[in-house]
Order: C-alpha cells, then structure tokens, then sequence
C-alpha cells in the first residue's frame, strides 16, 4: 500500500489557497481516477480525510498544517506503511508558480507541515511532490532587500491570472503521481526534474 498525502489547511476559507494545493492536487487526482462524482470521507480515528483507490490511501490532514505530521503518524502506524511508501504534494515558496520538483528525503525547506511531518515520523526518506507558488522575492529579482511576508502569501487566494498556471500544474502533479507509481521516482525525477 501506499500512503499519498496532500497538505493543506481544512475549512472553507483556505479551499482556494496557495497553501491547499496539495489538497486540490489529490482532489484533481482522484477525479482522474474516479470519475467527477467522488466523496472523501473523514476517519476521525486519522485526524484525515481519506480516500482509498486500490493499494493508494489518498489522504487530505484535518489537523491544520502545521501539524500534519499527527495524521501522517497514524496512518503510518495503523497501515503498517514503510516511510519508503509515503508521497506527500505540498506547495513551495521556492519554485516559481507552475513549476514541480519531485525529491526523495531532505530537510522540510522551511515548510512546517513537511518539518512536521518528518518530525512525526523520525525520518525524512519518503518522496515529496512540491508545487510552485512562487514568492514576492522571487518576481521581483531582489533576493534580500524586500520584506516577505510567507504566512500571509500562503494563505492568500491564487489571483485570477495565476489560475491557468495552476490548472496546469495540477494536471501535470497527477501526470507525475501516475509516473511515480508505474515507473518508479527515479524515472520520474529523470523526466520531470529540467
């Protein structure tokens, strides 16, 4: 089995958030896979809501990002799921809108639902799928002259013409989740990281 956790915030205020887009990447996914008539149901036993399509155990944390290394825990535990097993899609202020990386293990860059998480778990070596969001610093070229203020800009609605990027990203996130699991990460780092 393998355990696929998206990141992102619950409640109708952050649906449409840049923090969220792990969240609508599996949403994007699961409507690929399923069909556009789908329910997630929440299992209050996993702090999560959880979708199961054959082996994969889709999952959406309930317990707000900073701490979805909780539900990560559990479904690790209950599942009896290698760290090996686990792919998490999060965003990432670091990569310009549009733009994906896929990386085995590492540090949690400065994201605090990944810090958690591998905090969580006591291991870092699972796969993660990171979506650009991009930042103010990295639009504007000056790297360390203007005040960002991160907390604020994830947790901010993508703008109208930022949706395209994002439509595209989400369709290319489930592209490189179907290549993952089919041939492996290697091969999809190979092909997707450029």
């Amino acid at each position: 089995m393998k355990l696929i956790i998206g990141l992102g915030n619950p409640g109708e205020k952050y649906i449409f958030t840049r923090h969220n887009l792990g969240f609508m990447a599996l949403d994007e996914y699961v409507k690929k896979h399923s069909g556009p008539k789908y329910e997630w149901k929440l299992e209050k036993k996993f702090k999560s809501e959880v979708f199961k399509l054959g082996e994969l155990l889709l999952v959406k944390p309930q317990t707000h990002m900073n701490a979805s290394g909780v539900a990560a825990g559990l479904l690790k535990s209950f599942f009896k799921i290698k760290v090996e097993d686990i792919i998490v899609i999060h965003d990432d202020l670091d990569l310009p809108l549009g733009k994906i990386r896929l990386r085995v293990g590492g540090s949690g860059g400065g994201h605090h639902g990944v810090e958690d998480i591998i905090f969580t778990l006591g291991e870092d070596n699972f796969t993660r799928i990171r979506l650009g969001i991009g930042n103010i610093k990295s639009k504007s070229g000056e790297h360390n002259q203007i005040s960002f203020e991160a907390e604020k800009f994830v947790v901010d609605n993508f703008i109208s013409s930022e949706k395209s990027k994002v439509k595209q990203m989400l369709k290319k996130t489930t592209e490189a989740l179907d290549l993952i699991l089919e041939k492996g990460i290697e091969v999809a780092q190979n092909q997707l990281n450029q």
